[in-house]
């Protein structure tokens, strides 16, 4: 079923309003779930909402307020996101961010204590059509589920990379996970009782599987790093690179309780005007674009694309065409829905 982009923002702000959000913040956490099933990134998009709601209810998810600043110089800054929602925490700073690249050509931005951010590749855009680079980063200290490369024991969440490129043209939008696969995508996989597409988890023994029920059953097994069992150490190097940047940056982590669901995240904004130019960025970052694309492609039927391209191109005809929802998400909204007294949005077709 498709459903227009606007009635799903709407949806979901509702929900998030009569759950006990304040507008601003419940708007900004719609527009990036609905972003994220827009392009294409069902298990992080409104997938989410219910485990949001639940939180929100719990009190796991703080309703009021604002962050509290830890650090403030020019171009670097640290927040305690407080449990505040992740999503709205995130466009806060990337507000912050843009606005001080402007006079300091780069601004990071460091959160600790946030709740769960959701899909990262739903900021990115924001950035690069304002000529903006953005990377943007996060682990979750509060639950493992990664073993480092070797290792049977967890240490990791799935600690995605993600980064806004501009070219001149269709941006260069990078979201990849440090891991193999995702929490979300096993969890989904194993309710539904199918297998990965290859290899990408571990059993509690030290065997590679396709199977995502061997991270539920005893001894648990673990999500793999990138690269597997063949050359997983390159993400686990990727994954320790993260929690540099995330739990070292912000000094709160690991080493810290518990406190449930959530993210330290780090985020940067390099404007290309305070190096070469804008004009000279994209000269270059657009023609190793194209160059990508004319390369040949290996399979005839499928030609080279950027990283993100397909969901740039997702995105728009959605926009036109509605949003295809996977068929879990509305099922899994209907009984907040009914709680909550939020009538869900009508299918275009």
């Amino acid at each position: 079923m498709h459903y227009l982009y606007t009635d799903l923002v709407r949806y979901a702000h509702a929900l998030l309003t009569a759950a006990g959000l304040d507008k601003d913040k419940a708007q900004g956490v719609a527009e990036i779930l609905v972003e994220g099933d827009l392009m294409g990134h069902n298990t992080h998009g409104l997938a989410l909402l219910a485990g949001y709601l639940k939180d929100i209810e719990s009190g796991a998810m703080q309703k009021l307020g604002s962050p509290t600043v830890v650090a403030d110089h020019p171009a670097a800054v640290t927040w305690d996101g407080r449990r505040l929602p992740g999503p709205w925490l995130v466009l806060q700073a990337m507000e912050l961010a843009m606005a001080r690249a402007a006079t300091q050509g780069t601004c990071t931005v460091v959160i600790r204590r946030s709740h769960h951010i959701a899909c990262l590749a739903a900021y990115l855009k924001r950035a690069t059509d304002r000529g903006l680079m953005m990377l943007l980063t996060c682990s979750d200290p509060n639950t493992a589920s990664v073993a480092p490369f070797g290792g049977l024991d967890p240490v990791f969440t799935p600690n995605p990379i993600s980064a806004g490129i501009p070219t001149g043209g269709v941006p260069v939008l990078m979201d990849v996970s440090t891991s193999a696969t995702t929490n979300g995508m096993t969890n989904r996989l194993h309710q539904e009782g199918k297998r990965l597409p290859a290899q990408w988890v571990m059993d509690g023994h030290g065997v590679a599987s396709d199977n995502p029920s061997v991270l539920f059953e005893e001894p648990k097994g673990t999500i793999l790093p990138l690269g597997g069992m063949d050359s997983g150490h390159k993400g686990y190097g990727l994954t320790l690179l993260v929690e540099a940047l995330t739990g070292g940056l912000a000094g709160h982590g690991r080493a810290d309780p518990k406190e449930g669901w959530g993210a330290t995240v780090f985020l940067q904004v390099i404007d290309p005007r305070a190096f070469a130019g804008l004009d000279a960025f994209n000269r270059q970052t657009g023609h190793v674009a194209e160059a990508c694309r004319a390369s040949r492609p290996a399979r005839p039927d499928a030609r080279v694309r950027t990283p993100g391209e397909k969901g740039v191109a997702l995105a728009a005809r959605q926009m036109q065409a509605g949003v295809e929802l996977y068929p879990s998400i509305l099922p899994s909204l209907a009984s907040w829905a009914a709680k909550l007294g939020v009538a869900e949005p009508a299918a275009v077709q």
